[in-house]
């Protein structure tokens, strides 16, 4: 089977990789998968495509200038045909929308995944009503989590539409990874607490950094990192110089080295307001890395507290530092959670797996289609 994804990226976050994760296993198997991806005028974010190209997978570049881009559905078009794709699965909004235009009408199945909606703004909030519209044409919907199910459900998009997936990852790039990041922040050995997220509201880095001054009360050799980009980074930055931590955290912007990353971290943190099923959780847990995570979303069917992780309440930073510092004097326990969290995801959440999953809805949209 032939599948070409359709995305518009923002950046390295948790839909690119499950993108890449499911485009290497589809790869090694008898099937293809190949990329379309949106080169934005205003913001081009060519990093999947770059790491499609460096892994062996196929991506080609489709232009749109501004929001409203009418050559896209050509392109669109084009791409299809030249793929000869059995089965077009977007990825967020602009994708369904475009693609939903580009295809209706033609006997080509179409798949989306929602990862998650984050109606932070005016704009986006009717960017996400328009997407869950178009949604109500496509021949499966992918749910990452519950919360998002329950969402495509209210917009009306029919139950038998909609199918829960979990994201799944390639585990082989995170066994026997060196602690670059270490190296680079600890020379020391200093304990390293770290955040992997798009630096934007729902994510809570606020609150992370907030727990971070809490913590150096007590520990005050605790290095911190951040390691993402994304709109709120410069507010980010002045409040850690308003919470006087700044010798202490590290603003790593985006890397290329992710499992060298987690392999340096004594204690992973995520903070999140609100969440799907956050792929920098699992692939911190793939790393036997100690992780607190908040307890939203789709989070605590994954971090199961005290066995695989430990789960706090969002919005509280004295909370989370509490638990930090617990986790950074405990040694035996930070290292039973993260071989606990290894074996999880190991069990749950592989890429072979999610592969599976998908490639059954594929066959399953392409039947129906055939039918109609």
């Amino acid at each position: 089977m032939k599948i070409l994804h359709i995305i518009s990226s923002g950046g390295m976050y948790g839909a690119e990789a499950v993108i890449l994760n499911l485009s290497r296993t589809l790869n090694e198997s008898t099937h293809a998968s190949t990329l379309g991806v949106f080169s934005n005028s205003a913001n081009p974010n060519l990093q999947l495509h770059e790491a499609a190209a460096l892994q062996g997978i196929a991506s080609s570049l489709i232009p749109c200038n501004g929001q409203i881009d009418l050559t896209v559905l050509a392109g669109i078009r084009a791409l299809v045909a030249q793929t000869q794709a059995d089965v077009v699965h977007a990825h967020g909004y602009k994708a369904d929308i475009y693609t939903y235009f580009a295809l209706r009408g033609s006997k080509t199945p179409m798949v989306s995944t929602c990862h998650t909606w984050y109606d932070n703004d005016l704009i986006v909030s009717l960017y996400g009503k328009a997407d869950r519209l178009v949604l109500r044409k496509y021949a499966a919907v992918v749910a990452v989590s519950d919360e998002v199910r329950q969402r495509l459900l209210k917009a009306g998009v029919r139950e038998q539409k909609i199918h829960l997936v979990r994201n799944g990852i390639d585990l082989r790039p995170f066994d026997s990874a060196r602690p670059a990041l270490r190296e680079e922040l600890a020379p020391n050995n200093n304990p390293i607490v770290g955040l992997v997220g798009r630096l934007a509201n729902e994510k809570g880095v606020d609150i992370f950094l907030h727990a971070a001054a809490r913590v150096l009360v007590e520990l005050p050799s605790t290095k911190f990192v951040v390691v993402g980009e994304g709109p709120d980074r410069d507010k980010l930055e002045s409040l850690i110089d308003e919470l006087k931590i700044r010798e202490s955290v590290t603003m790593a912007g985006r890397r290329d080295d992710m499992p060298s990353v987690y392999a340096s971290l004594d204690v992973m943190v995520s903070s999140s307001r609100q969440e799907g099923l956050p792929m920098a959780i699992l692939e911190g847990m793939a790393s036997r890395a100690p992780l607190i995570a908040t307890a939203v979303g789709a989070v605590p069917t994954v971090v199961l507290d005290d066995r695989t992780g430990v789960l706090v309440p969002p919005e509280d930073p004295e909370l989370l530092a509490i638990e930090i510092v617990a986790l950074l004097r405990d040694d035996a326990r930070r290292k039973r959670l993260g071989t606990a969290a290894r074996q999880h995801v190991e069990d749950e959440y592989s890429a072979a797996r999610m592969t599976a999953d998908y490639l059954r809805l594929y066959e399953e949209a392409a039947a129906t289609v055939k039918t109609k």
